[in-house]
């Protein structure tokens, strides 16, 4: 009889052991999950990705219960089987369970429910452990397929991607939200976005991307809010108009939704995920949203929407559009950054943008200022030093095209895609004002 070993490195997917039908087959994992029925006894092994069934005839083999006990790493020996009734058709008769190590304790609860059946704090609190979870893991999985697609789909396109710095001379949106950081005998500051570089680098190779953290001091703590989070970035020119850009983000998020569900089929399955269709984005001005929001609430800042200003005309336009997307545009001058392009019709306001995705701001973005002089006078206007930023001042002074992106926030994407309650659910180690563990 032929012997398959899983390769311990990869792992064995469940879907694969259809091929293996009636032969040995020794696999690695954690014991996921043990129950009993009758004379026979099932064990979820989980693998990398995979859980996978095996059975026990207790009258026939004597194994001890501590060997399969819930959170053990063992390797196992059986006969593979087709079965229907078995996750993926297929199930392993147990020959054998070798033990490769215990917990010291017992998991401080159940991960092989349906449920985690736990709060927030308590899963925070047990990150490591939660995680293993069915419906934890499928999570970040399916964010995983997100940013490789994303990545995918804009190299398909000649999008470079990069690597910016994190330790930077100065916060790129300017404000008092920038963590500081003592830098040998001076201070330094965490990213609030790549921009600078990303602006730099379009200079270089024309259109760049980049996925990696970005750091926001904001003392508030919602539902909708992390200190550190993870932005998907692009940055290209030369481009005739910030619509541009706004048709690369159309496009790859078209690129991203129209392959995920082959990516993971059964991660989605088991969170149950609607996967938007996107198609065409429907473009508001943002004077607009508030013409329309202000009939059924009180807009406070008419620079900026507030989460029950996203929600109202994401539901307008989805009642009267079908799209769960809604670009807003033209952004007072005032709300945006110092390196935002002002309207050259209506200096109030930005060539910029935001994308709402099922309520809620997913994105910012818009066109840059690419004019030395122009870039200079808006800094002094706003009270910012320009010797402060000369060496960001050099792709200005030397020659840049009219350019623009966006930062697309990973976890707000993942918290909407999948209906989560809270964006720290979509973070796998989340960092906010209270939360620094694990």
């Amino acid at each position: 009889m032929k012997v398959v070993v899983a390769n311990s490195h990869v792992g064995m997917q469940a879907t694969e052991l259809l091929k293996y039908d009636g032969q040995e087959i020794i696999i690695s994992g954690a014991v996921h999950k043990v129950r009993k029925l009758g004379a026979l006894l099932f064990i979820v092994i989980r693998t990398g990705k995979s859980l996978i069934q095996c059975t026990l005839v207790l009258q026939h083999l004597s194994i001890p219960a501590e060997t399969y006990q819930e959170g053990n790493y063992v390797t196992i020996t059986g006969i593979c089987h087709k079965e229907e009734n078995a996750p993926n058709g297929a199930e392993i008769e147990l020959k054998s369970i070798k033990v490769l190590s215990q917990p010291a304790v017992k998991l401080p609860f159940s991960i092989g429910g349906r449920n985690l059946g736990i709060n927030l704090d308590t899963n925070l609190d047990y990150r490591p452990i939660s995680l293993r979870h069915i419906k934890q893991r499928a999570i970040f999985s399916i964010q995983s397929s997100i940013v490789q697609l994303f990545l995918e789909g804009l190299g398909a396109i000649d999008f470079v991607k990069i690597h910016t710095p994190k330790l930077v001379f100065a916060g790129a949106e300017g404000g008092a939200n920038v963590f500081k950081v003592d830098y040998f005998d001076r201070v330094m500051f965490l990213a609030q976005s790549p921009q600078f570089y990303k602006q730099m680098m379009v200079g270089v190779f024309g259109k760049v991307m980049e996925v990696g953290p970005v750091f926001r001091a904001e003392s508030h703590e919602t539902s909708r809010h992390l200190n550190e989070y993870t932005s998907m970035d692009i940055e290209m020119g030369p481009i005739d108009s910030f619509e541009d850009i706004m048709d690369v983000e159309t496009y790859i998020l078209n690129y991203i939704f129209d392959r995920l569900p082959s990516l993971c089929p059964s991660e989605l399955e088991v969170l149950k995920v609607n996967v938007p269709k996107v198609g065409d984005i429907p473009v508001m001005k943002m004077a607009q949203v508030l013409e329309i929001v202000s009939k059924e609430h009180k807009v406070r800042d008419s620079g900026d929407l507030d989460a029950k200003s996203e929600q109202i005309i994401s539901q307008y336009v989805y009642d009267n559009t079908g799209s769960e997307f809604l670009f807003v545009t033209h952004y007072p001058t005032a709300k945006r950054p110092m390196y935002a392009m002002e309207d050259p019709i209506d200096p109030t306001v930005t060539l910029s943008f935001d994308l709402l995705f099922r309520g809620l701001e997913v994105t910012t973005g818009g066109q840059r200022i690419h004019n030395y002089e122009m870039q200079v006078e808006k800094m002094k206007r706003l009270g910012y030093n320009p010797v402060n930023f000369s060496s960001y001042l050099q792709i200005h002074r030397y020659g840049m095209p009219p350019h623009g992106g966006f930062g697309l926030g990973l976890e707000r994407l993942t918290m909407q895609l999948l209906g989560l309650g809270s964006i720290k659910e979509a973070s796998l180690f989340p960092r906010t004002i209270s939360r620094i563990f694990p």
